[in-house]
């Protein structure tokens, strides 16, 4: 058993045997190693002023991630490559070419924001050569500039692109060999524990030994990506131990693709799932580009938003709909249940002591249509109003054959519009059929009021959503679409 944290910050190795369970990255950088350049802007994973990169070795290659900083906690780090803006500079004190674009094209204005901006700007710097406008959208959803100065950090991404000395210069390239071997020595071959007074983290070295811990430990909190445990730190002051990091379990991170479907880990993050699902499933994939910003989906996991079960989380709805299969495993062994059947009410699901969630098996529409809606008081990087997800199988007369209706948002937990599926199968696909269907909603749903909206703002909106489902099914252009998706 090892009782140490190791990883590697920016060039130096760092050893932690002295770590509370909810101690984030954003608080080790600024208060025990002086690295200011990472801020505090709203510790909830909302503005990307601690945006940092997080590098790990993924079937043998090293993989550079944007993270929020502010909810990653420290005791998930271990044999990662951990990346501040303080490194980016060359040797002789030269600015990094993602640096000196933003200087070039006076894309700082206060500051507060800016090496945040780098950080997600150097991410995409690595993995994109010449990225696309859409491309540097995308990568920066999860940064907000307070001085709304998004255009010249926009150009400044497009000229960064043309601005590539040789690979010496950069000091994740010139030291990328090296990194990899020392993060392969740090690879544990032995679960992690460290306690400090009372407070306990986990670190299981394998899937098996998860389920052992889990065993002991069934009032555990597992933790994958912790885009929401995170703000139950930050947000809610809460006190959490013991905490079991499984982020690292590449068991839990396989992609599993065949005619039928695909199986996805519990411990896949949102970007990890996104080409096998927005091949086959393109709505669905849309629905994940919606889900936070970069970092988030860079940490959150498809597995966690399940097995935390909260009714406004975004992928159960779709995947519900979609007809989605859940494997959980403990020790006494593996249990498949439609996914539907796990939530049984608000905080409660059909979890058994010691178990976790392994993976969710996501069937292909294939003959069938399927949408999915998210609504939100803002597009990007908001939190789910109501969410609604369709699955409309239709025979040669055009006579609904099968059709699955699932809503978040909409009760205590994601649940499935089982009045309205019935008095849909067996009658004509026509607008008629949709107007008369309508007030089945008011039987399945009776929905709070909260900030996000009212109970008759969601009711009606649940409706129109069938409304706007059938109109884009016979062809009427119902669904907005942003500029360069229309072009």
């Amino acid at each position: 058993m090892n009782d140490s944290i190791r990883f590697i910050l920016n060039g130096e190795d760092i050893e932690l045997t002295d770590v509370g369970p909810t101690e984030t990255l954003l608080d080790f950088l600024r208060l025990q190693r002086r690295l200011t350049g990472t801020k505090e802007g709203c510790a909830e994973g909302d503005c990307g002023a601690c945006t940092v990169l997080v590098g790990r070795l993924v079937d043998g290659k090293l993989a550079y991630e944007s993270v929020n900083a502010c909810i990653r906690f420290t005791g998930s780090l271990h044999a990662t490559h951990v990346v501040t803006v303080e490194h980016l500079a060359g040797r002789d004190g030269a600015l990094h070419p993602v640096q000196q674009a933003l200087v070039d094209c006076h894309g700082s204005q206060c500051g507060f924001c800016t090496p945040g901006f780098v950080m997600s700007l150097y991410g995409l710097w690595l993995t994109k050569e010449k990225p696309s406008r859409r491309e540097i959208e995308k990568a920066l959803q999860g940064n907000l500039c307070r001085c709304t100065g998004y255009e010249p950090i926009v150009k400044a991404a497009e000229q960064v692109s043309l601005m590539r000395p040789s690979a010496l210069f950069d000091p994740l390239e010139r030291a990328r060999s090296e990194i990899i071997a020392r993060l392969w020595a740090m690879q544990a071959s032995d679960t992690i524990r460290i306690a400090r007074s009372e407070d306990r983290l986990i670190v299981p070295a394998s899937v098996q030994a998860l389920a052992e811990v889990l065993s002991q430990e069934p009032d555990a909190i597992v933790v994958a990506g912790s885009t929401d445990v995170g703000l139950w730190v930050t947000k809610q002051m809460r006190r959490l131990s013991p905490v079991v990091f499984i982020n690292h379990l590449s068991e839990l991170q396989s992609v599993t693709e065949n005619e039928d479907g695909v199986t996805i880990g519990a411990g896949v993050s949102y970007t990890g799932a996104f080409a096998a699902i927005a091949k086959k499933i393109p709505a669905l994939g849309r629905l994940i580009d919606r889900i936070g910003g970069e970092q988030v989906r860079n940490m959150g996991t498809i597995g966690g938003n399940i097995a935390n079960g909260s009714p406004i989380g975004d992928s159960p709805p779709p995947l519900i709909a979609l007809g989605a299969t859940l494997t959980l495993r403990s020790l006494e062994g593996q249990r498949k249940m439609p996914l539907e059947d796990f939530f049984i009410a608000y905080g409660k699901q059909d979890r058994r002591p010691g178990e976790f969630v392994e993976n969710v098996f996501v069937p292909y529409p294939k003959a069938s249509r399927f949408a999915a809606y998210k609504i939100t008081k803002r597009r990007d990087e908001d939190i789910t109003a109501v969410l609604g997800a369709f699955l409309l199988t239709l025979d040669d007369a055009e006579t609904v054959t099968d059709i699955r209706v699932a809503f978040g948002g909409m009760a205590a937990t994601p649940k499935r519009a089982r009045t309205v599926e019935g008095e849909l199968i067996g009658k004509p696909w026509t607008e008629a059929t949709i107007e008369a269907t309508r007030p089945a909603f008011d039987a399945d749903f009776q929905p709070l009021t909260d900030w996000r909206a009212t109970a008759e703002y969601r009711q009606l909106t649940a409706k129109n959503l069938l409304t706007r489902f059938y109109l884009e099914t016979v062809g009427a252009p119902a669904e907005l679409k942003r500029f360069e998706e229309v072009a």
